[in-house]
């Protein structure tokens, strides 16, 4: 039975001992994982229900959260996938006429232990100045537990760098979405914690989808023989993720056309021959700036990741892997960290950020049909060189 003292208490408690005191929220228990903050105002549930979120405690700092409730609209994927949900003010009504249920209900039921009536603000800060750390909500008979034995299962919590969670979030089989319109031709999508909208934008460009596992090979892949190849978001460690490097630079070297986001920028930054890092806190939410090179504007952008691909931002850079001639095409207006990359001798571009982001902004959506316009220069290009080798010369 919960001891009546700590029946409706609930503690957040960081890595470097820093302690917060509130009240339960969903799910009451022990909860561990990576504590990062969101500043996004709206989209909670997009939130809670994206795959990237996986083994993090998502702190945000929007204050009043639920006034929305939820709904079966919105959700990026099937499930909620925070580790644990950290809030100042729970909205105690729900008042919006999409809604079909309250998130505190929809946490209780998905088993998602959360806090709230914590200062966010001071969390906030404390991330910002230690960085992202190991945390745990400790709540019911948890929050029981002397200060030292909590702090001790927190720091033996699973560190996210070498990190690999593609497998807990990717799909078991293939699936297929079929084109919407005039069809461009077939998209193998990888699945590294793909979102519901990904999905939607890129069948609604004309491509038949096919969602494929984490753990698809170069043999299943090149018997596939798509069109394109996509890579999408997801979460842990890119250094974790050799295989789909692999996997990457075999559809680079056979010219296969490819699009990557968030973590598919990261791999493919590793395919080219860069490296990746840890970022001190990452980025997370819908107003980050970005300059697009490209077009020479600004982007504010939906963000969820904590590394970034090693490269310098400016200038031609050659591929250490071989590929040609690469370039930075996006940075953060932040801290300069790399937002994304084009190869200039194949047909291949990746953002770190969402241009499908839900509740938005919708900036950079425009890269959807940048993708699509390259899939057909490809597909002319090899028609033509079909019709007249000479044309290849």
């Amino acid at each position: 039975m919960t001891d009546s003292s700590t029946a409706n208490t609930a503690v957040l408690v960081l890595e470097d001992g820093t302690r917060f005191v509130g009240r339960p929220y969903g799910a009451t228990g022990r909860t561990l994982g990576e504590a990062v903050f969101a500043t996004g105002m709206t989209g909670y549930q997009e939130t809670l229900t994206d795959p990237s979120y996986a083994g993090q405690i998502v702190v945000m700092t929007a204050p009043h959260i639920g006034n929305t409730g939820v709904n079966d609209e919105d959700p990026e994927s099937s499930r909620i996938w925070v580790s644990g949900f950290v809030v100042r003010d729970a909205s105690r009504v729900v008042s919006n006429y999409r809604a079909q249920g309250s998130l505190d209900e929809q946490l209780t039921g998905d088993g998602i232990v959360g806090i709230r009536s914590v200062d966010t603000r001071a969390i906030t800060r404390r991330l910002r100045d230690v960085g992202s750390m190991k945390a745990g909500i400790f709540s019911g008979d948890e929050a029981g537990l002397p200060d030292d034995e909590q702090l001790a299962i927190v720091k033996n919590g699973r560190d996210m760098r070498g990190l690999s969670l593609s497998g807990q979030v990717s799909t078991r089989e293939r699936y297929d979405v079929p084109a919407v319109g005039d069809r461009v031709g077939s998209l193998a999508v990888l699945d590294l914690g793909v979102k519901t909208s990904t999905i939607r934008y890129l069948s609604e460009r004309g491509f038949d989808v096919m969602v494929l596992p984490q753990s698809t090979t170069v043999d299943e892949l090149k018997a596939l023989a798509p069109d394109a190849l996509f890579y999408s978001n997801g979460p842990g460690d890119p250094s974790a993720s050799d295989s789909q490097v692999e996997l990457l630079q075999s559809a680079l070297r056979d010219g296969t056309p490819f699009f990557g986001i968030c973590f598919g920028n990261q791999l493919l930054g590793r395919a080219l021959g860069f490296g990746t890092y840890k970022l001190p806190f990452g980025h997370r939410g819908i107003n980050q700036p970005v300059w697009d090179k490209t077009t020479g504007t600004v982007e504010i952008t939906s963000q969820n990741h904590g590394f970034a691909v090693d490269a310098p931002i400016d200038g031609v850079l050659d591929s250490p892997a071989g590929f040609g001639r690469v370039e930075v095409s996006h940075f953060s207006l932040n801290d300069n960290v790399v937002e994304g990359l084009r190869a200039l001798d194949i047909p291949a571009f990746s953002v770190q950020y969402h241009p499908e982001a839900a509740a938005g902004p919708h900036d950079s959506n425009h890269l959807f049909d940048r993708f699509r316009a390259l899939v057909i220069e490809r597909s002319s290009t090899a028609d033509a060189v079909q019709a007249d080798p000479k044309e290849s010369n």
